[in-house]
């Protein structure tokens, strides 16, 4: 069931996005060579901590998964998409970093993730990094009354394939609201009309992720949780929690 939020509602949704802000700033400032991922972890837990709120990821469990998640980000490295557990790799120079944060905070979520690099990066890692900003940037533009779904899953897909990357299937945005998850789906690919018309009051978490080898195709490892390329090209993930509002997209997980 879909459920449109109040104008109130949404403010109180953007407090909630703010700790993620905060935590996702957090953990990008603590990334460092030798810094393991289990400390990324540690970083934002204690953001949260200090905010009031508490964690979607932490305890979730989707029929999909063998046990539930254990941290409160999903730290995917390299080739990894997403949903990536942390664990005690310690960055190293070049590795390209994946950050998926959430965070409940007076009885609603908020969910947006960042991808960036530790030490020098590779050309071809920035031009991932930056072709996923621009997909969720073009996402957001096309959240607007009047539109629908498959609006915004075309403004992606439609960026993404433009610079030949791949798109894995079956995995996208989601409405957002009382829990992390919502209707309605939002795919990152697809055609342009199609799907529910966008309506002031909607908010969802749009999320484009992006397969530099330009396949589609990823396998998840034996953690049941993290999704890898196939053919160990790199990955990359953004996303943020977006109201459509009749003054246009609102984000609520920016600073």
């Amino acid at each position: 069931m879909v459920k449109l939020k109040t104008d109130r509602e949404i403010d109180e949704m953007r407090a909630a996005g703010r700790v993620v802000a905060r935590a996702l700033a957090a953990v990008r400032e603590a990334a460092d060579v030798g810094v393991s991922l289990r400390d990324l972890d540690r970083v934002a837990r204690e953001v949260l901590r200090g905010a009031g709120a508490t964690s979607p990821f932490l305890g979730y469990r989707p029929p999909f998964a063998p046990v539930p998640f254990p941290a409160v980000v999903c730290v995917s490295v390299n080739d990894a998409i997403v949903h990536g557990i942390p664990d005690d790799y310690r960055l190293r120079d070049g590795d390209l970093v994946s950050v998926d944060c959430g965070a409940e905070l007076g009885g609603w979520a908020g969910d947006a993730a960042v991808s960036f690099t530790v030490g020098p990066a590779r050309p071809a890692d920035l031009r991932l990094i930056e072709t996923s900003e621009a997909a969720l940037a073009a996402g957001i533009a096309a959240a607007v009354p009047g539109n629908r779904i498959g609006d915004i899953a075309h403004a992606i897909g439609t960026t993404c394939r433009a610079a030949g990357y791949g798109v894995p299937d079956g995995f996208g945005g989601h409405g957002i609201g009382r829990t992390m998850h919502e209707d309605p789906g939002v795919p990152n690919e697809g055609p342009p009309g199609r799907g529910m018309k966008l309506r002031p009051g909607l908010v969802l978490a749009i999320e484009p992720m992006l397969i530099a080898g330009g396949t589609d195709d990823y396998a998840c490892d034996a953690d049941g949780w993290t999704l890898r390329t196939v053919d160990g090209s790199r990955a990359a993930h953004s996303e943020h929690t977006v109201a459509i509002t009749a003054d246009g997209p609102r984000i609520l997980t920016s600073l």
